[in-house]
């Protein structure tokens, strides 16, 4: 357990909870701490994962004040941990839903793009501006954003260094779903519920088959999907939902994750 980034488990479902007043800025300790929580995560018996910053505000970014008089070096061991964190948490073989209330800005919303999917409140902003302070996005933001929106968009995103609002945000598919303020976490909740009971092993393996088959040509993808595919008929979870489809119809089957 964290000073300032905990796990807490219930019903199968992880909470990363960020808890460093004022902003959730991500120093190095909170960067630490993020990785051993993604780390605690990926245990069997958390089946989905929140991450989430609070009421007030998801994380505002790195903490500024000990950037500015940092030197290349420095910066380069620094955001190759960053980096590493994020990985850990977009690398969960399970359903990741980032919960976003007030700003998800800079290392912020890197962190959210880690996640599968983006839960957003009404009054919600979210913003690389990075460019604003004569630098660039250091965790992901030049990579996964455009991945998710389109080269252009990033673009206008990443070289204006502009908040977008929620509304804008759930236009251009940077967040999947936006809700009242007060209703974030519970809105989150409910979108991977429905996971927490599901095969584990079969959306592990479709979550990889997805985010590795983005990153090659067509042929390989198709090559990991098969692989994918058949080892999952080594499972138990394959042999209790095509017995319970057969005996009671389609989704009804008891998974136990194996």
């Amino acid at each position: 357990m964290g000073e300032f980034v905990r796990l807490e488990v219930a019903d199968g479902i992880g909470t990363i909870r960020l808890d460093r007043p004022k902003v959730n800025a991500l120093n190095d300790q909170v960067t630490a701490e993020l990785a051993e929580a993604a780390r605690a995560a990926a245990a069997d018996e958390v089946r989905a994962v929140i991450i989430y910053g609070g009421e007030r505000v998801f994380a505002a970014g790195a903490d500024i004040g000990v950037m500015a008089e940092a030197g290349y070096a420095e910066m380069a061991s620094r955001s190759g941990r960053l980096q590493g964190a994020m990985d850990l948490v977009a690398g969960l073989g399970k359903p990741v839903v980032a919960a976003i209330t007030g700003y998800a800005l800079g290392g912020g919303l890197e962190l959210a793009l880690a996640a599968d999917f983006r839960v957003a409140g009404e009054t919600a902003r979210l913003g690389q501006p990075e460019i604003q302070l004569g630098i660039i996005p250091g965790a992901g933001g030049t990579q996964r954003l455009p991945r998710l929106v389109g080269p252009a968009k990033a673009k206008d995103i990443v070289f204006t260094g502009r908040m977008v609002a929620a509304a804008e945000a759930l236009e251009i598919g940077l967040v999947d779903r936006v809700v009242p303020d007060e209703s974030v976490y519970q809105a989150a909740l409910d979108l991977v519920r429905r996971y927490a009971a599901g095969p584990a092993l079969a959306l592990r393996a479709a979550k990889q088959a997805i985010d590795y088959g983005l990153g090659v040509d067509l042929a390989t993808g198709l090559e990991i999907e098969r692989v994918q595919f058949a080892a999952l008929f080594g499972t138990d979870d394959q042999r209790a939902g095509m017995r319970s489809f057969l005996e009671n119809g389609p989704g009804k089957a008891t998974f136990t994750g194996r």
